[in-house]
């Protein structure tokens, strides 16, 4: 079951939850709310099939009077196991690229290392959908997160696969594509942390990139925001986000039109969403040292 709730303008109370997407008698999750060029809002997200995420399936909804009312669901994937977790990007040719990935094997414990990532493409003016080439890594990745860096160059920040918890260390994994986003480079090593978490990446108006991560190698805190100005070579900002005795997972990460940047996450075993709002001159302000 997907909830939704609305900040009205000018307002700091969250109006009361209401049910957006219901599957009777299967688990739906995942979700990810997104305004398209047009003012169509998009809602993405998955249900699952079986015991574990490898039985999954993405669906959307759209709404077309600002999230009043809902479309009947469409499916966008049939494979079992493919996902989604991370908003789309609006290519400049105009076309949608929503990441999906596909998580193998039924260990909750785990992401196999089959698992990989993907986009789907979205053409607007026809409704057609295509998928791209997968990103790959030695020990799997997952929920990629994707930024335009000039014409047809793409990078994308992945999840890692594996385990949780000490002994299983790793790091975020980046891709590249040259073409447009159809094929991507295999899956390396950034040099962030990464404890098989979530993160967000995306490319602010001023053209900086802000990636959301877990500094830690087996723990979901601390949440940190870092700040890219020449397309992800070095990170010279750093703003902690949230630290402590908790865990912060599945940050989500936009920009308004006002240019100010809100961030979303949850906290306190996953019963709390937590809400950010943040100016880039304030992330401008902090310099990490690293």
């Amino acid at each position: 079951m997907v909830w939704g709730t609305r900040l009205p303008k000018g307002s700091t109370q969250w109006s009361n939850p209401e049910v957006i997407a219901d599957t009777p008698f299967l688990g739906d999750g995942n979700a990810v709310i997104w305004q398209a060029p047009d003012n169509k809002v998009w809602l993405f997200y998955l249900t699952r099939y079986g015991e574990s995420w490898s039985f999954s399936r993405v669906k959307a909804k759209i709404s077309t009077d600002d999230t009043k009312t809902w479309s009947d669901p469409i499916n966008l994937t049939w494979e079992l196991g493919t996902m989604v977790q991370g908003a789309p990007i609006v290519t400049r040719s105009g076309e949608y690229l929503l990441p999906v990935y596909l998580e193998k094997g039924n260990d909750r414990e785990s992401v196999g290392p089959d698992s990989n990532a993907y986009f789907l493409r979205i053409d607007p003016k026809t409704g057609a959908w295509s998928e791209t080439g997968r990103i790959r890594s030695k020990r799997g990745c997952i929920q990629a997160n994707v930024v335009e860096l000039g014409d047809k160059h793409f990078l994308a920040y992945c999840r890692r696969g594996g385990g949780y918890g000490p002994g299983s260390e790793g790091y975020i994994i980046a891709s590249e594509s040259y073409d447009g986003g159809q094929t991507w480079s295999e899956g390396k090593d950034t040099a962030f942390p990464n404890p098989n978490a979530a993160v967000s990446l995306i490319k602010l108006k001023s053209g900086r990139l802000m990636l959301v991560y877990n500094d830690n190698m087996y723990e979901r805190t601390p949440l940190v925001a870092t700040v890219s100005e020449d397309g992800g070579k070095t990170w010279p900002h750093r703003l902690v986000i949230a630290d402590g005795n908790n865990a912060y997972g599945y940050p989500y990460a936009i920009q308004g039109k006002d240019e100010r940047i809100h961030l979303v996450f949850t906290s306190d075993k996953r019963s709390t969403i937590n809400y950010v709002e943040l100016t880039e001159q304030r992330l401008l302000s902090n310099l990490s040292g690293k």
